[in-house]
């Protein structure tokens, strides 16, 4: 199974270059085991459904929604040599809640094609052979969409976790999208920063209008062809990180399944374009060498700056390696000065962590508190593992420490406000705690304003569910 960044580069190099990459691909064997393919990692190996789910605590009665959270699952076992955490094919976790009651909890492939060939199934319509959408789900203009980023088109999907189509946006699909839209609270249209496996000299800035149809695909011109996972927005700009991860063409002929490596001759740069400005108007500002898979929040100074907090790695894909790697995580305020033309960084705190997220409301906006997960003191070959939630007042310069406790490894949690004119932290957070010691997962809702506190419920799924990327949850009713 190739990656969607391979399958996007696989038309602009030549078919001799990419013989060479399978064949090393083929003949790499592993020195040990594969820390994405094994422990908390290994992919489950069946689709469930069920309905009879124990819960502990009081799921509160005004939640009536989904819960939804993709990542990479590998239907057939790959090459551990050969296999990152980033190309597994994708399958979405969904748990519905509805008057006090979790209804079910359901695992699926998503309907790529050698997925529905594999299971015997018909392919679903849409345009499809870029890959597999394994890294975030989004609902927008009353679809629920999997998306990746590097050019793989995205897959809508039912409530129930079914696979209906792969969407090119009613034919506006440019030539990627990206795994971290943001939707601007003020119009609803979502904005993201896209790149396209094997274009070197382009990214685009894509609006998503709120009738699900894209409206702007403005390019911005590059070099090295940079791997942007994510990007910001504040009230008038759109937040681009140029940032020293790139397309390696070694990494590609030496077989890696993502061709990306800390390349310290690219020049780190943070960008402010308008968000209605054409790519010539960005204004790029200097900034430390870094790599920033995940920023929580940005917005705009009264004096013209803007700020970003985010978890900001030293460095990252520095070796041929598996899946994430770096020196440090601490999570921290970087000043973005257009005048100046220069960003300048502030540890917030700096214990390792990252999935860092803010009350979803107030996105481009000041705010006040911003949620990260632990990471591993020392490091990880797995990267995730720590069983602590951090809690971040940004206004009063205090963390607050949720621990679920030994054996107990957590993944990202998503804000849902209580209500719609509910306070910043007045709302519940929730996601999924692996339970290592009896193979076991939690969804767990937290009391915001009770972080540290005892879960407001907790509802057991009797199986392990592999740590995966990114989470939402989706209104019903």
């Amino acid at each position: 199974m190739t990656s969607p960044v391979e399958t996007a580069i696989r038309g602009l190099v030549t078919p001799a270059l990419m013989g060479v990459a399978s064949l090393n691909r083929v003949m790499r064997r592993a020195k040990g085991p594969n820390p994405y393919l094994s422990g908390i990692h290994t992919p489950m190996d069946a689709e469930h459904t069920l309905t009879d789910l124990k819960v502990t605590g009081e799921i509160p009665a005004a939640l009536n929604g989904l819960y939804l959270r993709n990542g990479p699952n590998p239907l057939k076992a790959p090459n551990p040599a050969t296999h990152h955490w980033f190309v597994g094919d994708a399958m979405l976790h969904g748990l519905r809640i509805q008057g006090g009651k979790a209804l079910w909890y359901r695992n699926r492939w998503i309907r790529a094609p050698h997925i529905a060939d594999a299971l015997k199934e018909p392919h679903v319509p849409g345009p499809t052979g870029r890959g597999t959408p394994n890294t975030n789900v989004v609902g927008h203009g009353g679809k629920i969409l999997a998306i990746v980023e590097a050019g793989g088109y995205p897959a809508e999907v039912t409530e129930t976790l079914e696979t209906r189509k792969f969407s090119d946006f009613e034919g506006t699909f440019g030539k990627a999208f990206s795994a971290h839209p943001h939707t601007d609270p003020e119009t609803g249209e979502m904005h993201a920063i896209c790149y396209a496996g094997g274009e070197p000299t382009t990214i685009w800035h894509t609006i998503v209008g709120t009738d699900g149809k894209i409206r702007r695909n403005e390019p911005i011109t590059v070099v090295n062809g940079p791997s942007i996972h994510d990007c910001m927005i504040t009230k008038n700009y759109v937040i681009v990180m140029d940032l020293p991860v790139t397309f390696s063409m070694q990494a590609l002929i030496s077989g890696e399944s993502f061709p990306y490596r800390w390349n310290p001759k690219h020049h780190a740069r943070i960008g402010l374009l308008p968000k209605e400005g054409k790519g010539t108007d960005i204004i790029w500002c200097d900034v430390e060498p870094c790599y920033i898979f995940h920023p929580a929040n940005a917005f705009e100074t009264k004096d013209g700056k803007v700020i970003m907090d985010a978890a900001v790695h030293a460095d990252m894909f520095n070796d041929a390696v598996q899946g994430p790697n770096s020196k440090a995580t601490p999570f921290e305020r970087l000043t973005i000065d257009p005048v100046a033309k220069k960003v300048t960084r502030k540890v917030i705190d700096a214990a390792p962590q990252e999935f860092p997220r803010p009350d979803e409301r107030r996105m481009g906006r000041p705010y006040r508190y911003a949620y990260t997960l632990a990471l591993p003191e020392h490091g990880d070959p797995a990267f995730l593992g720590d069983s602590r939630l951090y809690k971040h007042d940004l206004e009063a310069g205090t963390r607050e420490v949720h621990d679920f406790g030994p054996g107990k490894a957590p993944g990202e949690f998503v804000f849902v406000p209580a209500h719609a004119n509910s306070g910043e932290d007045e709302g519940w957070l929730m996601g999924y705690v692996i339970d290592s010691d009896n193979d076991t997962t939690d969804f767990v809702i937290l009391n915001a304003r009770n972080f540290s506190g005892a879960p407001q419920a907790s509802i057991t799924i009797p199986m392990r569910i592999p740590p995966g990327f990114h989470g939402n949850y989706v209104a019903m009713g």
